[in-house]
């Protein structure tokens, strides 16, 4: 579990974030929503050390990351999954290769269990025969799913994914939004999701974080979300589902 307990974080005089509280549960997909610039990013940030905030704490697990020192802060990061927007492989690297950077990074495992690794990894997300191909030959959607493969090569206790669903179309993003919950709830972890995506959050949002102009204006559950009361909230789920429905086919 991560808990955020009152952060707050200014940029140039201009608060961005205002007394920010919120427990993401291990074992659920735990999203932050709001509309671009209302403080998603700059909270995910704060939590996983690139920015500090202002005031608040953090805690991993009832660690307290802000008061960690630089060995212990980067020996947890290693608990840590990224999943980025655009996927973030190296187009350098085969899909092999990839998945097998954070093993060679960050353990001492010899070659033979690198790849034993990478294996059961790529099969974890349906990605079969597929090691030696880089990633300029794979659809935008096996892109995500080698990209997946990565972020939890190191069996990491926290996943973070930023807009996974962008650039996909709509069927594609479906099997995206299963393979995290799926992954979530075999391996237990702490997953945060930031989406904007409203299939996204009707579909996996066990604990919803809704932010607006840098305030928590809800927190709920899927089941909750459409008969929230919150004029803010409101507005951008149904504006939200508004675009999703005119977007070309």
């Amino acid at each position: 579990m991560i808990t955020v307990k009152n952060i707050s974080k200014s940029f140039n005089g201009t608060q961005v974030l205002k007394d920010i509280s919120f427990g993401f549960e291990k074992g659920k997909t735990n999203l932050i929503i709001g509309k671009s610039g209302s403080g998603k990013s700059v909270l995910t940030k704060c939590i996983v050390g690139l920015f500090e905030p202002d005031e608040g704490e953090i805690f991993y697990d009832n660690r307290d990351f802000l008061a960690l020192k630089s060995k212990e802060k980067k020996d947890l990061r290693k608990e840590m999954g990224m999943l980025f927007q655009g996927s973030a492989l190296f187009d350098s690297l085969s899909v092999e290769e990839n998945v097998a950077f954070p093993l060679r990074m960050f353990t001492n495992m010899l070659e033979d269990e690198i790849l034993e690794r990478v294996n059961f990894c790529l099969n974890r997300v349906n990605i079969l025969n597929k090691n030696n191909l880089y990633p300029s030959e794979l659809s935008g959607g096996m892109q995500k799913r080698v990209a997946i493969a990565r972020a939890i090569s190191l069996q990491p206790k926290y996943l973070f994914c930023d807009e996974p669903n962008s650039g996909l179309d709509p069927v594609t993003a479906i099997v995206i939004d299963e393979l995290i919950k799926e992954i979530t709830d075999e391996y237990k972890m702490t997953t945060i999701v930031i989406t904007h995506d409203m299939n996204s959050v009707l579909e996996i949002g066990d604990n919803i974080l809704f932010i607006d102009n840098g305030i928590k204006k809800w927190e709920g559950s899927k089941n909750e979300i459409l008969n929230v009361k919150v004029q803010e909230l409101h507005d951008f789920v149904y504006v939200s589902k508004f675009l999703q429905n005119i977007k070309p086919k």
